[in-house]
């Protein structure tokens, strides 16, 4: 039986790196979320966004909102050209692959609608940026299991797309994919919870002035 190092090995000799698609397809998957946090800090700190739409945050959101989703299609488009490109691996084909494929792309797809259902449109497509906070803090399922379901479900998602079509080439994005959110998580949220930070202390100045109107 093959090392763990000579299958990681053969596998990578089944990936074209010379495929325009690949590069195309790393660089889609990298500017998504790097688009989407830069636009959404602008709006933040400059209202550029619901200016643009009359003064309206909520059509700004909902702008914004089929902005990512169409990048998010792309993205899935090209992801799917570049695994038709590259060379599929005996081993990733079978009953096996397919039926954990299969496994990963329901429950890749069940966190992201899940948590796209708990949070609403403006939930998901960051309209604390724009103002439109959420009253609590979302904790039930998918929140309960991890605190980024929508990226770890794309993930799971990729990675099945990948297995699907027995391309090490999609487990080598999918890498790229799990890299990208986790740097986009650390830039995230940090601020997120900022925007709720202060929210919480102009509560807190607004309950102190009413006190001491009372007194």
């Amino acid at each position: 039986m093959a090392s763990p190092i000579a299958i990681l090995t053969d596998m990578v000799n089944y990936i074209d790196f010379d495929k325009k698609s690949l590069l195309v397809s790393a660089g889609a998957i990298a500017f998504n979320p790097t688009f989407w946090n830069i636009v959404a800090r602008r709006e933040y700190r400059t209202k550029f966004l619901t200016r643009a739409f009359g003064g309206s945050a909520q059509t700004a959101c909902y702008a914004l909102a089929v902005t990512i989703f169409s990048l998010g299609l792309l993205r899935d488009f090209l992801y799917e050209r570049a695994l038709r490109d590259q060379p599929t691996h005996p081993l990733l084909v079978g009953d096996v692959p397919t039926y954990a494929a299969y496994a990963l792309i329901a429950i890749g797809n069940l966190f992201v609608i899940t948590s796209t259902w708990r949070l609403g449109i403006t939930g998901t497509f960051l309209g604390d940026y724009f103002g439109i906070l959420m009253d609590s803090m979302v904790t039930g399922f998918p929140f309960n299991v991890t605190s980024a379901p929508m990226y770890y479900g794309s993930t799971m998602s990729f990675l099945g797309t990948a297995l699907l079509y027995g391309k090490p080439a999609g487990i080598l994005l999918t890498a790229w994919v799990l890299f990208v959110y986790i740097v986009a998580i650390q830039y995230e949220n940090p601020f997120t919870s900022g925007i709720y930070a202060k929210r919480e202390r102009e509560r807190a100045k607004g309950t102190g002035r009413e006190e001491k109107k009372e007194l």
